[in-house]
């Protein structure tokens, strides 16, 4: 953001230019509430696949998901656990995914096609919805 403004100096009046870096640059970070950081750790990393990576403390743990940073927290200010619903994981092959979870005895949501994409919904184990999308070919 860039404003111009003046500035007297000695009697005078100088334009000056000033850049502000008051902007967003932006997102830094989601991140859900849950109960119990073993168990959801466990869940995000041997479940889901996600990678933890970051901070990894006794009440919060960072996952790298496609260069963005995802986080789970036992905290007050992460929220009520088990009423997030904003997370969704993009998926190359949502059918082979929902196998797999199937396998590792998690359910998710039959697929609901759009226009764009396919969209299916699996939650943790505090009940918060994770969204798993496929575009389709462009």
């Amino acid at each position: 953001m860039e404003a111009t403004g003046s500035i007297p100096v000695n009697g005078s009046i100088v334009l000056q230019k000033v850049t502000c870096m008051a902007e967003v640059s932006g997102i830094a970070f989601a991140m859900y509430p849950v109960t119990d950081m073993p168990r959801s750790l466990a869940f995000y990393r041997e479940v889901l696949g996600l990678k933890p990576s970051g901070l990894n403390w006794e009440s919060w743990v960072e996952f790298e998901v496609g260069g963005a940073t995802f986080g789970i927290g036992d905290f007050e200010q992460v929220g009520k656990p088990g009423t997030a619903q904003s997370l969704a994981l993009e998926i190359a092959d949502l059918p082979g995914f929902r196998k797999l979870l199937s396998e590792r005895g998690v359910e998710s949501s039959e697929p609901h096609e759009t226009p764009l994409c396919f969209i299916s919904m699996v939650s943790d184990p505090d009940g918060n919805q994770i969204w798993l999308h496929q575009s389709k070919p462009r």
